[in-house]
């Protein structure tokens, strides 16, 4: 029954299931109207389903944003006068990629975090989207959600802006919070409200005392919505005491770093068994430490990003003035990171061993990690830290899709799934890199080809350096996010 409350209510806000109005296409990509059916002639299919195999030379049908047939009479019987044609000789079809923690720009006030003198920031959704789009990135989970994240996630739905389907996740937290919890009977009331504002899951952080924690999740479940989050910091010492019923999702391998002083391979061992013991799941996120440990030594990690040129002004300039990751950085500090890097890598090897499931997430959006140009950058370093090509693609695809409760919608490369796929160049289970190699993206149905992708990315750059230092906030006494 959760399973069902939670897909009805992401049915009518994502417009994924039949029945529900079709997520339509956007304008903002200055295209023409969506053709309302594709063919791709001799594709190399990757479904990504459990056996994964390989479906060589294959021809598929995409019809009214979906996946109508794969080599069926369908296919080969199709009216090419009737449907726009790609040529997938040599190429490589997977599904469209999830990532499973961001963090979006969008437009208001964004609070605390960001003084604005009460003024509200103006950011463009299609600019913010189409770093999603140009990486494949076809489903983010929003990890702190607002009522700003609705009107963002309206504009896709609508067909004003093309994007990724999104998930929102209501952040509850022990102070400095728009939803602050202090005993379990606010902690219960604060989940009921998010529930009623629509908000689909709901979020754990790190300040919450054990009994208002524990609450929430009772009421989350009850409410029929999964939790993702932080071990909170009084767990300190008894991290087991943490892994309670229904806390589904573990937001960071940092949690577990800030558990114990002890960065060992016994330590590893031990989070990973009281981990699979309690059926939780894990967002490794190991492109945020190597992008804190990175920004410790020097801010040109952040200067020099090739993708820094897509990142909104107003970020830029807060990722390059109010880094609280080199601020007051030291030798000290950076080899300090550098051991949490190592220790999240034998948590992801313990994970592996212990049966674990890992789902791929980023943090996108917090100093040096750009929305969807990062979620290449943590497959290849899961990869790097055990997994193979496989299963660091089902951690971004089915993987992900399954702990969302909708890979029945999207997730693998099946008939009757929504057309949310990645054209890539070259194989990438051969190197886990080749998920790069993009020669175009279908979003829910609608085919975006890398040259135009180009382009609106080339426009992009030339539109932020236009504007980098007007309309500029003093972030120098600024946090992170």
């Amino acid at each position: 029954m959760r399973g069902l409350r939670i897909f009805v209510c992401l049915c009518l806000i994502w417009s994924l299931a039949l029945g529900c109005s079709n997520f339509q296409q956007a304008s903002g990509l200055q295209q023409s109207e969506p053709v309302n059916k594709i063919a791709i002639n001799n594709v190399n299919i990757i479904p990504m389903t459990s056996n994964n195999q390989v479906i060589k030379n294959a021809t598929v049908i995409i019809e009214d944003h979906k996946i109508l047939s794969i080599n069926s009479a369908a296919s080969y019987n199709v009216i090419l006068d009737d449907a726009m044609v790609i040529d997938g000789q040599g190429k490589w079809l997977i599904p469209g990629l999830i990532d499973m923690h961001v963090h979006n720009l969008a437009s208001g006030n964004p609070g605390k975090n960001y003084p604005t003198k009460g003024a509200s920031i103006f950011f463009d959704t299609q600019d913010i989207m189409l770093l999603y789009v140009a990486n494949g990135v076809t489903t983010a989970f929003e990890l702190s959600g607002r009522v700003e994240h609705f009107g963002q996630r309206n504009e896709i739905i609508k067909g004003d802006v093309i994007g990724p389907r999104i998930a929102l996740a209501a952040l509850i937290d022990g102070s400095d919070a728009n939803r602050v919890a202090t005993t379990p009977s606010e902690g219960r009331q604060a989940v009921r409200i998010a529930k009623g504002d629509g908000y689909e899951f709901i979020k754990v952080y790190s300040r919450l005392n054990i009994e208002t924690y524990k609450a929430i999740i009772d009421e989350a479940n009850k409410q029929g919505m999964k939790v993702v989050g932080h071990i909170p910091n009084a767990f300190e010492g008894k991290t087991e005491e943490a892994f309670v019923p229904h806390f589904s999702l573990v937001a960071h391998a940092e949690e577990f770093s800030k558990q114990t002083d002890e960065f060992t391979e016994k330590s590893a061992r031990e989070f990973a068994e009281m981990t699979k013991k309690n059926g939780t799941w894990v967002i490794p996120n190991l492109s945020n430490l190597e992008r804190i440990a990175a920004q410790g030594r020097s801010l040109d990690a952040v200067r020099n990003l090739p993708s820094f040129k897509y990142v909104h002004p107003l970020m830029q300039d807060k990722w390059l003035t109010s880094n609280q990751y080199n601020k007051g950085t030291s030798p000290k500090r950076v080899a300090y990171f550098d051991k949490l890097v190592g220790f999240h890598v034998k948590l992801v090897k313990a994970f592996k061993e212990a049966g674990v499931p890992m789902v791929a997430g980023t943090d996108a959006g917090t100093s040096g990690i750009v929305w969807g140009y990062s979620l290449h950058d943590e497959l290849a370093l899961l990869v790097d830290a055990g997994l193979t090509t496989e299963e660091a693609l089902a951690s971004a695809t089915r993987l992900a899709a399954t702990w969302l409760e909708i890979d029945d919608k999207i997730g693998t490369v099946e008939e009757g799934k929504l057309a949310d796929l990645v054209l890539l160049d070259e194989n990438p289970l051969l190197d886990i890199n080749n998920t790069k190699k993009i020669s175009g993206v279908f979003v829910n149905g609608r085919w975006v080809h890398k040259g135009d992708i180009d382009v609106m990315l080339d426009e992009l750059a030339r539109k932020n350096s236009e504007n980098i230092g007007k309309d500029k906030f003093i972030w120098s006494k600024l946090g992170e996010q």
